[in-house]
C-alpha cells in the first residue's frame, strides 16, 4: 500500500504561484498520479494527471496555467500552479494507482489546502 503526503499548500494572491508536492512511501516508477481538488459544496475534480510514461492530461480551466511533473528517483510528483485565480482555491489531494489503472487510482493523500486571494 502507498502512502502519499501532500505539501506546499497556502495562501497567496491571485497570479501567484505555488508548487504542490506528493511524496510517496514507495517506487512510482509503474505509477500513475494525479492531481485532484475539491472546494467547498463541490465535488472533487481531477486537476492534472501524469501517467508512468509521463504523458500529461489537464483540466481546461488550468491548461497553460499549471504543470504536473515527477521525480521517479525521489518518489515525488509535483503540480506547479502559476496564474493562480480565487477559483483555484480548493484542498488539493494526490492521488496515485499502477499503470494501467482507471481514475481515480487507489490512493490518496490527506491533502493540502490551496487558498487565493482577489
Amino acid at each position: 500500500q502507498l502512502q502519499l503526503v501532500e505539501s506546499g499548500g497556502g495562501l497567496v494572491q491571485a497570479g501567484g504561484s505555488l508548487r504542490l508536492s506528493c511524496a510517496a512511501s514507495g517506487s512510482i516508477f509503474s505509477t500513475n498520479m494525479a492531481w485532484y481538488r475539491q472546494a467547498p459544496g463541490n465535488g472533487r475534480e481531477l486537476v492534472a494527471l501524469i501517467t508512468s510514461e509521463g504523458t500529461t492530461n489537464y483540466v481546461r480551466s488550468v491548461q497553460g496555467r499549471f504543470t504536473i511533473s515527477r521525480d521517479n528517483a525521489k518518489n515525488t510528483a509535483y503540480l506547479q500552479m502559476n496564474s493562480l485565480k480565487p477559483e483555484d482555491t480548493a484542498v488539493y489531494y494526490c492521488n496515485a494507482g499502477p499503470r494501467g489503472s482507471s481514475f481515480p487510482l487507489a490512493y490518496w493523500g490527506q491533502g493540502t489546502q490551496v487558498t487565493v486571494s482577489s
